[in-house]
C-alpha cells in the first residue's frame, strides 16, 4: 500500500471510530491529498441575507467569448454568482423568459487555475426583480460588460422557483454542495480546482432537463497549474459555449370579463419553453453563447500568423456536437482541456453534451473563417460564427493583440 492510501486508510478510520463514538450533529467532512490534490471541504451553508448588490461578483468573471487574465501562482477565489430571471433575446426578434445565473445565458466564464480554491456563494433571487445595470465597485468584469453591450437585450423578470448549483470541475459530496435552495435563501461552499480543463456549472434541481433548458449553465475554465506546452506561442483566446434552446410560440392572453382570449403581438415574439422537444431532442435553435448571431454580429478577431486558442464546450443539455473551424486544421486538440490529453491535427472535435475542449490553430491567411457544428442539422438551426483576419502589422510573431 503507498504511503497516500495508508495515510487515507487510518483517518477514515479514525473518522469512523469518532462517529460510532458519538460525534456532533454536524461533522465536518475529512480533509486529506492523494497525488497533490485536495479533498474534504467544509460543509455548506444553507443562510439567509439581505444582498442586493450584484448577481456575480469576482475578479475573473467575464461574459462570453472573453478570459480574464490570471496572475501567476495559485489563490482563493472569493466568487457569487446569483440566480435571476431575465427576459431575454435569443435570435432575431425572438425572445425568452429564462431562469439565468448572473443574469446572461450562458451565465459567466469564470477562470482559475488548477490548485485554486473557490470560496462560492449563491442567491436565490428568482423572486425578485433584478436590474443589471451600470457596474458597482467590486463587481466582475463580467458585470461591466453585460451591462455595457446587452448583447441579449434583456429585461428583469420574476420567476420563484427552487434551484442549486452543481460545478462539474468540484469533486465534492453533491449531497451537500449541491443542495437545492428556496427563493430568499442563499448557500456558500468551498471546493478545490483538482483537474485542469473547460468544465461545465448548472442547475442540478430537478428536472434536470428543465432548468438547462431554461438557460442555468455556464463554463469554468480550469487552467493546467504549469500551463499547456503551447501558452507561449498563443496569441489570442476565446471562450465559445454551444447549447440547444426548446422554444415554442408562447400564447399571450388579454382579459377582458370573465373571458381570456389570446391575441397576436406585433414587434419580438415571446418564446416558452418546449418540454416536450426537450425530451425529444427537438431544439428549434442551436447556438453559441447563447444567441444564434452571437459570433456573426460580433466576429472573433485575428491577424494571419497567429495562433489562435478556443475554449470550447458543448452544454447540450441532451446533443453532440462536431466542433470544426472551416479553412483551419486544429494543430493542437487538449480534449476536455487537459494537457495529458494532447491530440494533433484534427479536422473536427466531437464533443456529447458537458463534454469540452482546448482546440488551437494557425490562422493561415486574411479572410474569414467560418465556425460550425458540422453537424449540420445543428448548423442550420445556428450553430454557425466567423472570426475574420485583418491585414497583419508587422512579421508574424510580432503582432500587436
Amino acid at each position: 500500500m503507498t504511503p497516500n492510501r495508508r495515510a487515507l486508510s487510518c483517518a477514515v478510520l479514525l473518522f469512523t471510530v469518532a462517529h460510532l463514538a458519538g460525534a456532533q450533529e454536524t461533522i465536518e467532512p475529512l480533509r486529506f491529498e492523494i497525488d497533490g490534490r485536495v479533498y474534504g471541504m467544509p460543509t455548506a451553508e444553507v443562510f439567509t441575507e439581505a444582498y442586493t448588490g450584484p448577481p456575480a461578483v469576482g475578479d475573473t468573471l467575464t461574459l462570453a467569448p472573453e478570459l480574464a487574465p490570471l496572475a501567476p501562482g495559485n489563490r482563493t477565489h472569493e466568487v457569487r454568482i446569483d440566480i435571476v430571471a431575465r427576459e431575454i433575446e435569443v435570435a432575431p426578434e425572438i425572445r425568452f423568459r429564462a431562469w439565468t445565473f448572473g443574469g446572461s445565458v450562458p451565465g459567466p466564464v469564470l477562470h482559475v487555475r488548477e490548485g485554486d480554491k473557490v470560496i462560492f456563494t449563491m442567491k436565490n433571487r428568482s423572486a425578485e426583480v433584478v436590474e443589471v445595470t451600470a457596474p458597482e465597485r467590486g463587481a466582475s468584469p463580467y458585470i461591466s460588460r453585460l451591462a455595457a453591450l446587452d448583447p441579449q437585450k434583456a429585461r428583469p423578470n420574476a420567476a420563484p422557483t427552487r434551484h442549486s448549483m452543481d460545478f462539474h470541475a468540484g469533486t465534492v459530496a453533491a449531497s451537500d454542495k449541491w443542495r437545492g435552495i428556496e427563493p430568499g435563501e442563499s448557500i456558500r461552499f468551498e471546493w478545490m480546482a483538482n483537474y485542469p480543463g473547460v468544465f461545465l456549472y448548472h442547475c442540478g434541481t430537478p428536472p434536470i432537463l428543465q432548468h438547462l433548458a431554461m438557460g442555468q449553465y455556464g463554463v469554468v475554465v480550469v487552467s493546467p497549474r504549469d500551463g499547456y506546452p503551447t501558452d507561449a506561442a498563443v496569441d489570442r483566446e476565446y471562450v465559445i459555449v454551444q447549447s440547444e434552446l426548446y422554444l415554442r410560440e408562447a400564447e399571450v392572453p388579454t382579459h377582458e370579463g370573465d373571458q381570456t382570449e389570446f391575441t397576436e403581438v406585433s414587434g419580438p415574439v415571446l418564446y416558452t419553453l418546449d418540454f416536450e422537444g426537450a425530451q425529444k431532442k427537438l431544439p428549434l435553435f442551436v447556438v453559441f453563447n447563447g444567441h444564434q448571431r452571437s459570433l456573426i454580429d460580433t466576429p472573433l478577431l485575428a491577424r494571419p500568423g497567429e495562433r489562435v486558442r478556443l475554449y470550447v464546450h458543448n452544454v447540450g443539455p441532451s446533443d453532440t456536437s462536431s466542433f470544426h473551424v472551416v479553412g483551419a486544421v486544429f494543430d493542437r486538440v487538449y480534449y476536455e482541456g487537459n494537457p495529458a490529453n494532447d491530440w494533433r491535427g484534427m479536422q473536427t472535435v466531437l464533443l456529447g453534451a458537458s463534454n469540452g475542449a482546448v482546440v488551437e490553430f494557425v490562422v493561415p491567411e486574411e479572410g474569414d473563417y467560418v465556425i460550425v457544428d458540422h453537424e449540420f442539422a445543428d448548423a442550420q438551426k445556428g450553430a454557425v460564427g466567423r472570426l475574420r483576419a485583418g491585414r497583419p502589422v508587422g512579421p508574424p510573431g510580432a503582432m500587436g493583440h
